[in-house]
């Protein structure tokens, strides 16, 4: 299937942002340092809390919120929701809903979930297993940042995620392992370069 015609355009980031995103990372990265000492999990089968390039993430949530606020795709809810897989310190969760997005979030590392927990509310963040996660099909945006270190694991957990999110839904997908998704009639990329799909049907 051609999906040139779908491509759209990702948000600009001037130079006059580059301070802001500077400062946001600084802070990220010291979370970075403080929850990789901190880490609990098995870095055998899943990454600690790696974050991912706040420029590049700031466009992908961009370009979700503005194909949604223009009409396009079938949000099953006002405001659409957003999911982030293995959301560490919910940095990306914080973006998110800055855009507008009703925000949610699954860690399963004890100290990243109780910094995210605080920040956006116990509600909102799930300790759990990605890979026996069952509600990936009540989000209308699902993004996730290479959340575990085993390839094989990894492209099971994709294939699941692909294979339960419901038609409409937006699926932001940074470094993915499987590429069966580019052959998937199910799947049309919304952008010539960054890793952004819409499932258009079940």
């Amino acid at each position: 299937m051609n999906n040139r015609k779908n491509y759209r355009k990702a948000v600009e980031i001037n130079e006059d942002q580059q301070p802001f995103f500077n400062i946001i990372n600084r802070f990220i990265a010291f979370f970075t340092r403080e929850i990789q000492n901190r880490s609990t999990i098995d870095t055998d089968s899943q990454y600690p809390f790696v974050a991912m390039d706040t420029r590049q993430l700031f466009q992908e949530v961009m370009l979700a919120w503005d194909y949604f606020s223009e009409g396009n795709g079938s949000p099953a809810s006002t405001p659409p929701t957003f999911l982030d897989v293995g959301c560490g310190i919910g940095n990306v969760l914080l973006f998110a809903e800055q855009a507008g997005f009703d925000v949610y979030g699954i860690e399963k590392d004890e100290y990243p979930f109780y910094v995210a927990s605080r920040m956006l509310g116990s509600s909102r963040i799930t300790r759990d297993d990605i890979l026996e996660y069952k509600n990936y099909a009540d989000f209308d945006v699902i993004y996730y940042f290479c959340p575990l270190t085993d390839g094989n694991l990894q492209r099971e957990f994709e294939h699941k995620v692909e294979d339960t999110m419901r038609a409409g839904t937006i699926l932001i997908a940074n470094y993915k392992r499987s590429d069966a998704i580019k052959q998937d009639n199910r799947f049309r990329k919304l952008h010539i370069d960054l890793p952004i799909w819409e499932k258009l049907s079940a």
